[in-house]
């Protein structure tokens, strides 16, 4: 089928009508270029109602079976390439009922018997956003292994942390890598709880009213396996709740991507130095030959604000939308598309730039812990810990490290006559206390960057992941993974 020419004659409606739209009103109101991606969705949910339709008496059963094999040959057809419909159909839903219509004759005509394009549209784009979810869900959970894999091999590499980006205490490198594993677990739960939503068929809802036909909404919602159907049909039909919340949860998927973006290319600096980009995910200077470039984490930053504007498009959509559907509604799809698109390509980047682009440079990061103060905490809690108010100790050292500035001198430079003068409760084991090593082992409160507590939380969350990841791969087999 042609994808240029615009339709010269009226469309299904035309009864009404005595001229067909102009070419480009036809061109401005098509969106068979992007809702094509719902073709798979769309036959599935048409192969649900004719079942439905056949069930319910509404059409026979052999002409329901009829319209299943058509539907099924239109299936074959677009993967392999021989289905291609162009501008002249509109929209994907009309395509696939006039190419029914060509194979099976006019018991293809039957099809949208006791259904509008609203409830059809609403259908597909849940069956579609179902299977993408899935599929995110599961590239998060690999994400998230990737993180685990990476800071089990790192509980005793120590890396400055940071508050304001100034140093503040030494981490555990894998608590630092955990941090991360948190918020991807979150960003599932969140695609979990939405999806709790968004397994609601509207299919059955009509145009915004219901039908007079007779027909089972539950039957063909357990056919496509959504867990219950819409009770208001002008909800059902109007309702894009369920996208906004995606949205949503896409834009702190992002938000956590980008953050960790912004870490990767500090640390990759000159003025950090604390991890070599290995050539596979690195790129160089057009200009300058010595350059290594952290393309990978730069892209995931700057398309974080495309999902963010897309959350935003559609919430300026929705915001004044009456009841019921809307051809504004047109425009949910494509963000919606694009965010999909985006989060899956950045959760795949991201992965493999963890898995195989890193390198951290351990001495860099062993010197780097050893040349600050910010084991001038862990002197309060000494001091602390011998009886000295906190706030008194505090303020000694606040003393202590600005006299050691002006002298050029780190705390573990001081003597120990230097300590002693500050206050008596100072003894030789204060050099012990405040080594890095020592530093951060000590944090062993139930969620620190003590060396127990990460290898514990790195124990617990690889179970819950393997679980998880198990769990998520045998829920894509059983769909089918419709991309």
């Amino acid at each position: 089928m042609s994808h240029a020419s615009p339709p010269t004659s009226p469309q299904t409606w035309s009864q009404r009508f005595e001229t067909a739209l102009h070419p480009v009103i036809a061109t401005f109101n098509a969106s068979i270029g992007f809702d094509i991606a719902l073709i798979e969705y769309d036959l599935t949910g048409s192969i649900a109602h004719a079942q439905m339709l056949g069930h319910t008496g509404i059409i026979s059963p052999a002409e329901a079976e009829q319209l299943v094999q058509g539907l099924e040959q239109i299936r074959q057809e677009y993967r392999q390439g021989q289905f291609q419909p162009g501008i002249e159909a509109e929209d994907v839903h009309f395509a696939v009922e006039r190419r029914l219509t060509e194979l099976v004759g006019n018991v293809g005509k039957k099809l949208h018997t006791a259904r509008s394009r609203n409830d059809q549209v609403g259908t597909d784009t849940r069956l579609y956003l179902r299977d993408q979810v899935r599929q995110i869900q599961t590239q998060l959970l690999e994400f998230q292994k990737t993180l685990l894999d990476l800071a089990a091999q790192q509980v005793e590499t120590l890396i400055p942390g940071y508050t304001h980006l100034q140093r503040a205490q030494p981490l555990s490198l894998a608590h630092h890598l955990m941090a991360y594993v948190e918020m991807v677990q979150r960003d599932w739960e969140r695609l979990e709880d939405g999806y709790k939503r968004l397994n609601t068929s509207p299919l059955g809802c009509g145009a915004l009213a219901g039908t007079s036909f007779p027909i089972d909404r539950v039957y063909s919602a357990n056919l496509l396996g959504f867990d219950r159907i819409y009770t208001n049909s002008l909800d059902g039909v109007s309702d894009r709740d369920f996208a906004v919340e995606f949205l949503c949860a896409a834009s702190l998927i992002m938000v956590h991507l980008s953050r960790l973006s912004e870490e990767v290319i500090l640390w990759a600096s000159e003025e950090f130095g604390f991890v070599t980009l290995r050539d596979s995910c690195a790129t160089g200077s057009s200009i300058m030959p010595q350059k290594k470039n952290p393309d990978v984490p730069e892209l995931v930053r700057g398309k974080t604000g495309r999902v963010f504007g897309h959350l935003q498009a559609l919430l300026v959509l929705m915001k004044g939308l009456p009841l019921a559907y809307n051809k504004d509604l047109q425009e949910d799809k494509e963000a919606l598309f694009d965010a999909v698109n985006t989060v899956k390509s950045c959760l795949a980047a991201m992965t493999i730039l963890f898995q195989e682009g890193l390198e951290f440079r351990t001495e860099r990061l062993a010197a780097a812990v050893e040349s600050d103060f910010s084991n001038a905490t862990d002197v309060a809690d000494y001091l602390a810990a011998k009886g000295v108010p906190f706030r008194e100790a505090y303020n000694l050292v606040g003393k202590v490290v600005k006299t050691s500035l002006a002298q050029g001198k780190l705390l573990k430079d001081l003597t120990l006559d230097e300590w002693q003068a500050l206050h008596p409760a100072f003894a030789e084991d204060i050099y012990a206390a405040i080594a890095p090593r020592q530093v951060v082992a000590a944090r062993n409160s139930l969620g620190g960057t003590g060396f127990e507590q990460v290898r514990q939380a790195i124990a617990t969350a690889q179970e819950r992941n393997h679980t998880l990841l198990a769990q998520a791969h045998t829920l894509l087999a059983q769909t089918g993974r419709l991309s």
